[in-house]
Parts: structure tokens; sequence; C-alpha cells
């Protein structure tokens, strides 16, 4: 697109005219805003700009020939033309000489004395059409000291191939963005840094509270977090102190329907709210439940609150509108809202049927794994014995179908919860701590004719501790009992400390670590190393948006000391640490790819001629059946972008910034594990489809995966309670204990299970988790701008969107077939995580681009 105009007899006229150019510039209206006022929202009900406001620049692509310097238009400054809803919109006036060249760039300042949401920016009178300018950022006030910011169009260009007019201007926005690593951030600032998690404690306010130094140390590696700056702790020098807000590049913030999402239903804003509030309503806070009829008011009768204040509803019911149902203001009765499951069948959670089945199918999916001998790797000396207890005579009678342990192994018919090693080096350390517990487990469970799983025993070790030697005991299902009643309830009660020990793990690691942490590097380095005009940053940009956000209000309130883990889960003030060593064990980024991961379990196995190229172990799989199409999906729209930027090798490996970006995020992001031999290196087409397909299946289809049903399967929590509180009855038990669990077994099980206000600060966060906003972006659902520039991109995004389509359709027809018995239990809502497309709410489905809650 040459700046040439055309005359009315068709012919080029390159002398007499010059280019009047019209610059239309779209503020948003009320988009953007930190929760928790950070930084108050500037635009929230715009004022016209009058006079010398907003400041625009054009930019050549090309350089002067003669000066060999960038060519850029006179200032010029914007008026309003045009108010709308949710934007206003703005004109200014240009006149390009004919030999201008291509507009590649826009520079502009803001002369106000707040700042403004930048939308977008189009350019009219060009003979090939407008050219298109996608903004989506803030820009600060100039007599803030803001420099003056820069926007390129959508065209994507890789390194090598950027126009010269850009080549400087391209440069130093990068700089800008990665900062000099010095002082403390402001809210308004657009720089992205690393740090450690140093920031997770609150030793100034109670020493109890310093918290371990989680990455850059050999005893607790751990991906790193955004870079803050802030004072470090007189108590605890390596600590970072706590401050009103964290800290994320201004351009992370929530939109504003985001926004308003988590201000009525919020975690920060709210969070100290509903304790204020749970502790007026429950003044013991290790009061359990009664009974279950107890358990079930909650949903049913409803708390009675406490009396309304003077200026109406109380904290809790104001700030958590969408989780609660209010059924009668003037009796002031607050109720949650139950689980579709509880809904469908409020004994689901007693099922062993279910139980097994939502190892394949539940809110954790991904932990079921192939797995024998039962045999430990940690140190005898200090553990104890490494044979399991679960022997042939335990084993045998219930899987008389394939007669032998051998035969059942070398059919694959046995799998494994297998929680024995990472938990058991913390049982001491969590048993010190009071009103709560912790074993070793291991929950076996052997494939039935029928496709299904059938749990045969669970195995709860403690480690020799307190002058007393290893403990274990297996517990089966009561139809292999002996003592029908009493082995019913050790069976209910071993289930108990599975499912915490499930819950625990799901929340931490494959919630926490797997999507949000080790996210959080990837997101930083491709803002720091990938221009905004390189094509790898537009494609990965979309699984990006407002992840550091919600990681920063996680680090706030959820994880840190004290926060909802700390206080709800079995974990205690050991769970950060856990993660981290979990993450040292366990966290490799080529099994984040879900085919590896499968394959890693003893899922899959290889096999050119199975769907998708592996064949599943358990064939009727939900997570892995539709996980498969969301993968494969996801790499053919990368395999079409990526070889269409990239024909070759040598464009891979000359791409610099390309070739920074992967350093970095080895080297530093993830810097802990550089010298790991697993890393893909990044030679090849292939090598990065494969690097971006990772990427993008984490913040999309596994995230959904272990997210947006946490409230439909931990909402009614003795399906999935986060704490065991009492140790097993028949772990050396007084003479008082054990005639108490003889006669009531079932207020033995209601003590193990969480508190009442544990419970209920779970059920709140996990409804908030399990929330999709109005203003979610589903994968393969809206087409960025940059990609409708270019035809071939256009079109793989099309069949992307297509398949996307086909695959809602496929998964329907899977939840109609009867016969896959694993995709709804009995009452129960049938499997639909990882259909792509959702309405907003509670609903149990959708896949969003990105980690946005």
């Amino acid at each position: 697109m040459k700046a040439v105009m055309g005359t009315s007899s068709g012919k080029t006229n390159t002398k007499s005219q010059n280019v009047n150019v019209k610059a239309v510039v779209t503020i948003g209206q009320s988009d953007g805003g930190f929760v928790g006022n950070l930084l108050k929202p500037a635009v929230d009900g715009i004022k016209e700009l009058v006079g010398k406001t907003l400041v625009l620049e054009l930019v050549s692509d090309d350089l002067d020939p003669t000066t060999n310097s960038e060519k850029k238009t006179p200032k010029n400054w914007v008026e309003n033309i045009e108010t709308k809803e949710d934007a206003v919109c703005y004109v200014a006036q240009f006149e390009l000489p004919l030999d201008f060249g291509n507009v590649g760039a826009v520079i502009i300042e803001n002369e106000q004395h707040e700042e403004v949401f930048l939308k977008s920016i189009v350019l009219h009178g060009f003979p090939d059409g407008p050219v298109h300018f996608t903004c989506n950022s803030w820009i600060q006030p100039k007599n803030e000291g803001a420099v003056k910011r820069v926007f390129f169009t959508d065209k994507s260009y890789l390194p090598s191939q950027t126009p010269r007019g850009l080549q400087r201007l391209r440069g130093e926005e990068l700089l800008l963005l990665r900062g000099n690593g010095e002082g403390e951030r402001k809210s308004s600032d657009r720089i992205y840094d690393y740090d450690v998690y140093n920031d997770l404690g609150d030793p100034d306010t109670n020493i109890n509270l310093k918290r371990p130094i989680l990455g850059g140390n050999k005893q607790y590696p751990y991906p790193r977090r955004c870079r803050t700056g802030r004072k470090h702790s007189d108590a605890d020098p390596l600590s970072e102190i706590k401050s009103s807000g964290f800290y994320v590049p201004r351009d992370e913030a929530f939109s504003k329907i985001k926004q308003s999402q988590f201000t009525t239903s919020t975690v920060s804003l709210g969070l100290n709210a509903i304790f204020e509030s749970l502790d007026t309503i429950l003044t013991d806070p290790n009061l359990g439940f009664v009974s279950f009829e107890d358990i079930d008011t909650l949903y049913k009768e409803g708390f009675h609150m406490p009396p309304l204040k003077a200026n109406g509803l109380t904290l809790l019911q104001r700030v958590i509108p969408k989780m609660i149902k209010v059924a009668n203001d003037s009796q002031n009765i607050l109720r949650f809202d139950a689980p579709e499951a509880f809904k469908r069948d409020r004994f689901f959670w007693f099922s062993d049927v279910e139980f097994a089945r939502e190892t394949l199918a539940g809110v954790h999916p991904n932990k079921i794994q192939l797995e024998w001998p039962l045999t430990s790797k940690l140190d005898p000396q200090i553990y104890g014995p490494q044979d399991s207890a679960i022997t042939r005579e335990v084993i045998e009678p219930q899987i008389i179908t394939y007669g032998t342990i051998e035969e059942a192994i070398k059919e694959k018919k046995l799998f494994m919860l297998d929680y024995h090693d990472l938990f058991l080096p913390y049982v001491r350390k969590v048993r010190e701590i009071e009103g709560t517990t912790l074993y070793g487990s291991r929950t076996l469970f052997s494939l039935t004719k029928q496709g299904t799983l059938k749990p045969l025993a669970i195995e709860l070790t403690r480690p020799p501790m307190n002058g007393k030697s290893q403990w274990k005991q297996v517990f089966t299902p009561d139809s292999h009992s002996s003592s029908h009643s009493t082995n019913l309830w050790l069976w209910r009660l071993a289930k108990a400390h599975v499912l915490a020990h499930d819950s625990g793990y799901h929340e931490l690691i494959s919630h926490w670590l797997r999507s949000h942490c080790a996210m959080e590097p990837f997101i930083i380095a491709t803002h720091r190393q990938l221009s905004c005009m390189h094509p790898i940053y537009r494609l990965l940009l979309p699984h990006l948006r407002y992840t550091m956000e919600i990681n920063s209000l996680a680090r706030e309130v959820l994880i840190s000391a004290n926060g909802v883990i700390e206080i709800s889960f079995f974990s205690n003030k050991y769970s950060m640490e856990l993660s981290s060593m979990t993450y040292d064990q366990l966290w490799r980024f080529d099994l984040q790819a879900l085919p590896n991961d499968l394959i890693e379990r003893g899922m899959a196995v290889a096999d050119s001629d199975a769907p998708h190229g592996l064949k599943l172990t358990i064939e009727d799989y939900p997570f892995a059946n539709d996980g498969l199409l969301i993968w494969n999906a996801i790499k053919e729209w990368v395999t079409e972008y990526v070889t269409h930027y990239y024909p070759n090798p040598i464009t891979i490996e000359s791409d610099q910034e390309l070739q920074a970006w992967w350093a970095e995020i080895r080297k530093v992001g993830h810097g802990d594990k550089s010298e790991e031999p697993w890393w893909p290196n990044l030679n090849t087409s292939k090598d990065l489809i494969d690097i971006i397909s990772t990427i993008a299946w984490v913040a999309s289809g596994h995230h959904a995966a272990v997210n947006f049903s946490q409230y439909a399967y931990g909402g009614y929590f003795p399906n999935r309670p986060t704490i065991a509180r009492n140790k097993m009855p028949t772990e050396d038990p007084s003479e008082e204990e054990w005639k108490k669990f003889l006669n009531k077994p079932e207020d033995t099980l209601l003590e193990c299970f969480p508190s009442q206000i544990q419970a209920t600060l779970v059920m709140v966060i996990l409804n908030l988790l399990s929330e999709h906003s109005p203003d979610e972006e589903y994968i393969g659902q809206y087409m960025e701008p940059s990609w409708v520039q270019n035809p071939t991109i256009k079109e793989a995004f099309e069949r992307f969107n297509t398949k996307l389509k086909e695959i809602e359709c496929i998964i329907d027809s899977r939840n109609a077939n009867s016969n896959l018995k694993n995709r709804h239990g009995a009452g129960v809502m049938p499997y639909e995580l990882l259909k792509p497309f959702s309405g907003p709410g509670v609903t149990g489905k959708g896949v969003p681009y990105s980690i946005s809650i």
C-alpha cells in the first residue's frame, strides 16, 4: 500500500496531490481498571476531550532516502466526533506527501491529566483501504512523566522482515517493556520483569506467618512471578512486605465486565468481609457439622444471618450475591445454591462407582495412572519398609474376572491414585499442626469388563514418628469385608482421607502450579522478548490475557500465609512448600502436552493407526477422549499458522526475538530447571509447533478441565473434602476413641470433614472460580484483528473455528451414548468440561483461550 492517489481516468497522479488521511481514534469509555480500585478508572464516564489532549504522529515504514532517518508527520490533535455506549471516537486529519510510503506506526501522547484506554486507531484515505491499529492499552498522562507510546499496524513481521522505518521503534518498545530491574513498580507501569515468590508470608504482622522463599534456591525451586519491587520486611529481610494490592503491568488489568464480576463476587475485595461475616455466624472456627442433615441445610433451609445493619445487607450478602440466595429479607436467611450433582442425586457422593468415575471424568481427571509394582522409593531408614500392604490376598478376590494379578497387569487393568511418596515426607510436619492430619496414600482400581473403574483398596501410611514405628493399613469396600458395618465406615473414612489428598493435589498442583504458576514466566517472556508485531506474539496473545491479574490475586489472598488454602486444606502452612517440592520432582514442560501426559501415566500408547495417534488404555476416558479433540484442533491451527511464517528451519534459527524468548523462559522464568535435558530445542518448525501447542493447551483445555467444574463436584464438600481433621480410628486408638467410633461412626466421619468455616469458605471460592464472566473469550470463537489482515491466516482460523463447532457436536453425541458409562454416572451430569463454548455463569463447560480465573 503506497500513499498515491488515483485519478478519474484510472491513471495514477503522483505529482499534483498529497494524500489526505483521517485518523479515527476510539477511546474506551469504561473499560479496564484494577480490582480493588488500586488505580482510579480514569475513563469511567469519560469527559469529552477538549483542546490539545491526545496528540498523534504518523510514522512511515520506510526511511528517508536522503537522510536515512524516520519519516514522520507533524503532530496533530484529536477532536471528538461521536460518543457511543462503551467508547468515544475522535478524529485527527493529516496530509501526507506522496513519497511518504506506507504508514507503519502511530506515536501518541496523552496531554490529559488522567489515563485513557486506547482501543484502536483506523486510518482512512488510502487507495488500498483503511489501515488498522488494534491497541487495547492504557495511555498514561504526559504530566506524570509518561513516554510517548508507539502502536504498530495489525500486519505482522518477523524481526528480519521489519520495514526499515520501524526497526528502531520495534527495539525501543521492547526495552521499555523490560525495564531496568530497579525500583518499586507503580500501578500505571507496563514493565514485565521476574522475581521469586518472596511475598507469600507476612512476618511483620506475625513471625509465625513467615514463609519460605520459593524459587532461586536449591531447597525450594519454583517458577518466577512478576517483579513488583516492593520494600522488604523488617522481620524477614528476604521477604517483601504486604501491601494493599499486588502490581501487575497496567495492560494486564481485567476488563470492565470481568472487574464487575469480581467486585460483586470477589476474592480480593470480599474475602476479609467473608471472614468477618462468617466469624459472626460461626463463633467456633473448629465447629463441625452435627449431622448430614445439618450440611444439607446450607442448600435447603439456609443459614440464619446476623440481624441486618442499618445500612442494609450484611457484608457477606453484598459481596457474593451470585453465590447465594437471600430467600427472605425479613428473616435474613442465606442459602447456597446446591451443586448440580447434588440436585440430581443427593447421595451421589456415597457411591464407590462415582468415586471411581470422577478419576476419569471429574474435576481432577489427570492424576489416575497405570502403576505396578506398588513399591516406595523413599529411604526405608527414615520412612519405614518400602513394600505396600496391598497384597495379592487383598486384590485377587476382587478381580476374579482376570484371575491373577499377573494377568490383570499384563492386560493393563490395574490403576492407581498415588499420593504415597509425595505426601509421606510431610506427614510429620502436618501432624504438628492442630486440626489437620495426613497420610501417604495409595488407592487401587481395576478396570471392569464394562469399561468402568472399580475401587479395590486404599492404603494409608504413617511413617515412623514420635517413637512409634511405621503404621500402614489397607481398607477395602464393604462388600469384601468380614465385618460389614464397621468396615463400611472405615472404608468411607479412608475415602475421605484420599479425597482430601486428591483435592489438595488438584488445587495446589494440577490447577495452581501446572496452569497459573507455570504459565506466568511464558507471559512475562512473551512481552519482554517478542515484539507486538511478531506473529508468534499475536498467536499467543489470546492465551495470555488476564492470567497475571488472577495470579496476583491468588498470591494476595488464596495461597498466602493464613489465606484460604492454608485455612481450609490439609497441608496448611506447608501448602506452597509442597507445591515447590512437586515442581522439583514432577514438573516437566514436555509432559504438559496432553499426548505426552497420557503416555507418561500409562493411560495411552503411541499408535499411528489409532485416532490422534494414540490408543487409550481405557477407551471410555472422557477427559482424554474430549481433550484429544481440543489438542488436535489446536495443533492443526498452530501448524498452519507457524508454517506460513516459518517455511524453513533457517527462519526459526535466525529469528533473534524468538530464540531470546525461548532461552529466557528456560534460563530465567523456569531458571531452577534450566539444565534439565527434557527441554525441547527450538530449531525447526516442528519444535515451535510443539512448544506453542503445549502452551495453548495448558492455558485453554487443561485449565478448563481442572477449573470450571470445581463447584459442581466440590460445592457439596463431602464429595471432595479439602481436609481430613482426624486420624483413622484404627491408628493407635485409645479405648474411648474406638468405642466412640463403634457406637456412632457417622460422628467420626463428620468430625473428620472440614469445619463449618472451612467448608463454607471453600464453597464460596470454588463457586467464584467455576464462573465464566460475560465477556469470556472462548477458544476459536473470535478472530484476532491481526489474523484478519492475512488471507492465509484468516482461512486457517476459519477452519479452526469450524473444527471447534464440530467438536461441540461430537461431545454432545458422546454424551447421548448410554454405553459410555464413564461420561455420566447415575443421576450425575454428563462430562461437558471440554465443550468449547459456554454462556456466562457456573455452567460446567466452556474452554476459554486463557487462564482468566
